[in-house]
Order: structure tokens, then C-alpha cells, then sequence
């Protein structure tokens, strides 16, 4: 039973969430693969091959699949599944994108945002915003998933698996052109320990400065509910919930966010959580494990003193 994973990695170095994949794959049982697809990728591969309990590490580097070019990519790994039974990718922006098109391609059903492994043909993974979990069994011949990386812990980095390299070269039709990223000294969101966030209560995107303040201070990466994105306090990459990014940090400071099912989906799984608003019945104090009733302009320059 083989189990392609397809790596997060952005050329120079692996993403966390991939050893956590492994995690999940090693769960399902059977011999596991590493994919790693990019361009001028040679530093994620030799990092995939420290992976523990992968058998091989497989590259595929050529211009077609720079910047993770959905399109092209998945037409790679659709002709790759011909040797295995399961493919695996992170719940990121990136697994979201090329999965599916995957799923098409072998014309099989998809299975989204796996959380559990029950057996090798069944599954569990959340639904209604995260408010119920449903166990689903696939009975196709090729399983594809996506990984909500969260809820794994990663593999240790012990491992000496093969390398191959790939030649094959998809004929591409869509070419990448540019592309804009946003770069910060703080820790990435999804694998970060410590999350600062902000909602509407913030204010505006000024006022994001004394979270950032307290996330350097913390050492944090600094979230935002859907509330604060849409009101253009801060950028969309900042997004914690449902339709953003999924994190479990070690602890999560919440700080003017009302608690809405949408944030509370993605950030729920938190080992610690820490509120701060000044409306009692916020529901995000439903969730916190502490709660701190009060206005966020006094309660923040306080914790940055103690800090």
C-alpha cells in the first residue's frame, strides 16, 4: 500500500506542516513517498529525505512547477498515482488548490480536512464550521486527502530516505508570471507557538501596533479575525478562521475578536487560549481557558509592561 505525500516547502526549506502529513500517512499505514515539486527545490528535498519513516523522496524540479503552479502540478502527481493508493497534501492554500484538480483528474472523491485516522479506508474530519466531525469511508481505489496539520504532531527529522530525481517534465499549458509576497521577521502563522490576534474591536489597522508590539515581545506571529481583514485593518494572509488559516498554537491571545464561529474554527484546537475584551458575553470567552474582562487599550499596554 503506497502513500504519496506532497511536500510544503517553499524551494529553500520544508514546511513543518509536511512532517505532520507524514504523521497522518504513517497512521493510514504503508510504505510512505515524499514528493517534492518545485523550482531550484534541492534544499526541501534533502530535508524531506530527514523525514522519519519515509521510504523515498522523490524531485521534480523544473520551471513548469515554480510557485506552485496548481495547474501544472497536478497533472504531475495524477500520473504519478498510478503507483499509489493514497495521495496526502496539507490543508494550506497550496493542498487546497492542487487536490482537488488531483481528485478530478483520477475522477475520485476527495476527502477534506482529515483529523483522524480511523482505518485505512475511513476518516474524520470536521464539519458545519468545526461544530460536528463526521466519519466518512471512501471505497475508492485511490484515496485523496487533505490534512488538517493541526491536529497531527510532526515526525522526528531521523530518517535517510532515497532520493530520485524525476526527468519527466508535464507539458505545461499555464506559466508562471510574477508573484507578490509578503515578507516579516516574525514567525510564519501557520507553524507558529505563540499567535497574537485581533479583531474588530482593534479599532483600526493603526492600533495593530501594540499587537505587534506584544508579538515581538512574545516572540509571535501576529492573526486576525475575518472582521479586521474585511475592514481592511490588516492584510487577508493574517486571517485566522474557517476561510483563513487553521493554527494550534501553543497559546493564542485573542484580543478585541468577539468569537464568531468562523474565527472560533480556526483557532479553537489552541492548548491555550487567552481572551481580552470587554464585553462579558463575548462568546469567545466560551472557548478561552483564560479571560480578561476588559477594555484591550488599557489590558495590552499592561501586559507588555509585565512582560
Amino acid at each position: 500500500m503506497g502513500i504519496l505525500v506532497i511536500a510544503e516547502h517553499d524551494n529553500a526549506s520544508l514546511k513543518l506542516d509536511s512532517a505532520k502529513v507524514v504523521q497522518c500517512a504513517q497512521q493510514i499505514g504503508g510504505e510512505v513517498t515524499v514528493l517534492v515539486v518545485g523550482h531550484q527545490c534541492q534544499g526541501a528535498a534533502e530535508q524531506a529525505q530527514a523525514l522519519a519513516g519515509v521510504h523515498q523522496v522523490i524531485v521534480a524540479d523544473a520551471e513548469a512547477y515554480q510557485a506552485g503552479v496548481a495547474e501544472n502540478i497536478s497533472q504531475l502527481i495524477s500520473q504519478l498515482a498510478a503507483d499509489f493508493d493514497y495521495v496526502l497534501a496539507a490543508a494550506s492554500s497550496q493542498g487546497k488548490d492542487t487536490l482537488p484538480r488531483v481528485a478530478a483528474l483520477l475522477d475520485v472523491a476527495q476527502i477534506s480536512e482529515v483529523v483522524e485516522v480511523i482505518a485505512a479506508d475511513t476518516f474524520v474530519r470536521p464539519i458545519y464550521a468545526g461544530s460536528a466531525l463526521a466519519t466518512v469511508q471512501s471505497l475508492d481505489d485511490k484515496k485523496v486527502l487533505t490534512v488538517r496539520a493541526a491536529a497531527f504532531d510532526a515526525v522526528e527529522m531521523t530518517g535517510n530516505a532515497n532520493l530520485t530525481a524525476l526527468d519527466t517534465v508535464i507539458d505545461a499549458k499555464t506559466s508562471f508570471v510574477s508573484q507578490t509576497l509578503t515578507e516579516s521577521e516574525r514567525p510564519e502563522l501557520g507553524g507558529a507557538n505563540v499567535i497574537v490576534s485581533g479583531g474588530r474591536g482593534m479599532g483600526s489597522g493603526e492600533n495593530f501596533a501594540i499587537l505587534e508590539q506584544l508579538a515581538d515581545k512574545l516572540g509571535a506571529a501576529v492573526g486576525a479575525s475575518r472582521a479586521a481583514v474585511d475592514a481592511g485593518f490588516v492584510p487577508n494572509d493574517l486571517q485566522v478562521g474557517q476561510t483563513g488559516k487553521i493554527v494550534a498554537p501553543e497559546l493564542y491571545i485573542a484580543v478585541g475578536i468577539s468569537g464568531a464561529i468562523q474565527h472560533l474554527a480556526g483557532m479553537k484546537d489552541s492548548k491555550v487560549i487567552v481572551a481580552i475584551n470587554k464585553d462579558p458575553e463575548a462568546p469567545i470567552f466560551q472557548v478561552a481557558d483564560y479571560g480578561i474582562e476588559a477594555d484591550l487599550f488599557d489590558a495590552v499596554p499592561q501586559l507588555l509592561e509585565l512582560i
